[in-house]
């Protein structure tokens, strides 16, 4: 079955509030490239590279693994764990897929729009058998970042009820703030946590394909390590370098997109409020959800006639009532002119009756 959501690349429309990222990096932001050798790479991935990823995880450079974008990393993982996965939606798609593809068992716990995605106790999901619990924040679709006390909370109840798994948690959103204080990796809260992010969005370089997973079990970092060497062998060693030019540059870069996220969450806040669409109000990254205040109707296909379109509920898990908007990528003049599209799709009379 194909995925709707290859119309992400595939496929363009002038205003499209379904991408998910920040402005888009050039490389003539990033320096001349020297002359590299184009023979293969490491398997663990450049030691420059990891060193500076290390730094801003709070690990070691050998607890470091460089993948070819965060889906590497959750498919690396995946097949290393095996077993049962228990799995936080909505959610980014491939951490449903990448488990499933290998024919794992995954259960799942359904955050509610209602409870402003909020992670409530997953004991009762929890089996001996579950092998890997997965989640992301700040989250894919809603920008929710859960709380320290959530997250020790949930390392707890995995620990009593399936004490074989390891968490997985997405922190590829982490950079993406709207006051530039970025907060701390969990990647040395628990021996248990397997952290996984690339450039792709906080940073705008989802071209280089790079990615990273982080482990402070030195077990599982070899299976690992051998699995990424039996399938992909080694990112590029152009992307590698690259990559190691944009944490070097990381503070501008992340400043400019601060901004840019500062701006368009205030245009979706403003525009939300005054066209009656629910929000629930995002912590980190380029994007949020909101919900129409009434049955769907032909919401998409009305909006697809402006040139625009924004990501349903379904492709992340979720009902179609709700839809993610990515607020990041388009200047700022686009965005306004794409959320009212949004607005005109879902004529006034029937929102006014949803809500009386």
């Amino acid at each position: 079955m194909t995925s709707p959501m290859l119309s992400l690349i595939d496929e363009t429309v002038r205003y499209d509030l379904a991408e998910s990222t920040c402005p888009p990096l050039t490389t003539g932001e990033l320096g001349t490239l020297p002359d590299l050798t184009l023979g293969y790479g490491t398997s663990t991935g450049s030691r420059e590279l990891r060193e500076l990823i290390a730094a801003d995880c709070g690990v070691r450079p050998d607890q470091v693994l460089v993948t070819v974008g965060g889906i590497e990393a959750m498919f690396l993982l995946a097949q290393v764990v095996g077993g049962r996965v228990l799995l936080v939606t909505p959610c980014f798609p491939p951490a449903r897929t990448a488990p499933e593809a290998i024919g794992a068992e995954v259960d799942v716990v359904e955050l509610s729009f209602d409870d402003g995605y909020r992670l409530p106790s997953i004991a009762a999901a929890l089996t001996p058998q579950t092998r890997l619990v997965s989640l992301a924040s700040p989250q894919n679709p809603s920008g929710v970042r859960f709380t320290d006390a959530e997250l020790q909370r949930l390392l707890a109840e995995v620990a009593e009820h399936a004490p074989d798994a390891v968490v997985l948690i997405d922190e590829t959103y982490r950079a993406s703030t709207y006051d530039g204080l970025v907060p701390p990796s969990t990647a040395g809260l628990s021996p248990r946590i397997v952290t996984c992010s690339s450039l792709s969005k906080a940073h705008g370089a989802p071209g280089l394909r790079i990615g990273w997973l982080t482990t402070t079990d030195a077990e599982l970092y070899e299976r690992l390590r051998e699995m990424k060497f039996l399938t992909t062998v080694a990112c590029s060693n152009v992307d590698e370098y690259f990559a190691a030019e944009v944490f070097r540059r990381q503070e501008p870069i992340l400043a400019a997109r601060t901004e840019h996220l500062r701006r368009g969450l205030d245009e979706v806040v403003r525009w939300s409020r005054e066209q009656r669409f629910e929000l629930v109000v995002p912590d980190g990254g380029a994007l949020c959800c909101l919900r129409l205040p009434g049955p769907v109707g032909d919401f998409y296909e009305r909006l697809a006639t402006f040139d625009a379109r924004v990501a349903p509920g379904s492709w992340f898990g979720a009902d179609d009532r709700v839809f993610r908007v990515g607020f990041g990528h388009l200047p700022i003049g686009d965005l306004r002119t794409a959320l009212d599209a949004v607005g005109r799709s879902y004529p006034v009379a029937q929102r006014v009756e949803c809500s009386a």
